[in-house]
């Protein structure tokens, strides 16, 4: 199985604590989710957790995708992990890294996935895949300074 990548890193003006606090709280995964995905959180705890579950619905191309991810490790107001029970990748591998630096909060994501169907999802990750993945980083990129202004 090829596995993939993405690592992105945003510096935002509040403190670690109020940073962490936001992505803490299941909802808040729509607000910076782009709309053209067309998501829906069908289930999720009122917080995150070690072993907590989430159920999405969303539209991909026009294609309907359900999808259930599980918080894998959780330490707060650090780091947490979130990984895909099913859905669309064979493999999809989130880590969520948050540190206080220059008055405010550096956050990093690193994402690991990987594609189903052997070489027709490397062509798929050729054409599609890579380019939107990065478009669902930099929305929520613009989201998160429209979110957390300085």
């Amino acid at each position: 199985m090829q596995t993939f990548s993405l690592e992105r890193e945003q510096w935002l003006p509040r403190n670690l604590n109020e940073v962490f606090a936001f992505f803490s709280r299941p909802e808040n995964l729509q607000r910076i989710t782009p709309p053209w995905l067309d998501f829906r959180m069908v289930e999720a705890p009122k917080e995150l957790a070690p072993g907590a579950l989430i159920r999405y619905r969303l539209n991909w191309h026009r294609l309907p995708i359900w999808w259930k991810t599980e918080i894998s490790e959780w330490n707060p107001p650090h780091r947490f992990v979130d990984r895909a029970l099913s859905g669309p990748y064979a493999l999809w591998n989130h880590e969520h890294l948050f540190e206080s630096y220059d008055g405010g909060t550096t956050m990093r994501d690193r994402v690991t996935y990987a594609l189903p169907f052997g070489w027709l999802g490397s062509v798929a990750q050729s054409l599609w895949v890579r380019r939107d993945v990065e478009k669902i980083f930099d929305y929520r990129a613009e989201k998160m300074r429209q979110l957390f202004p300085a």
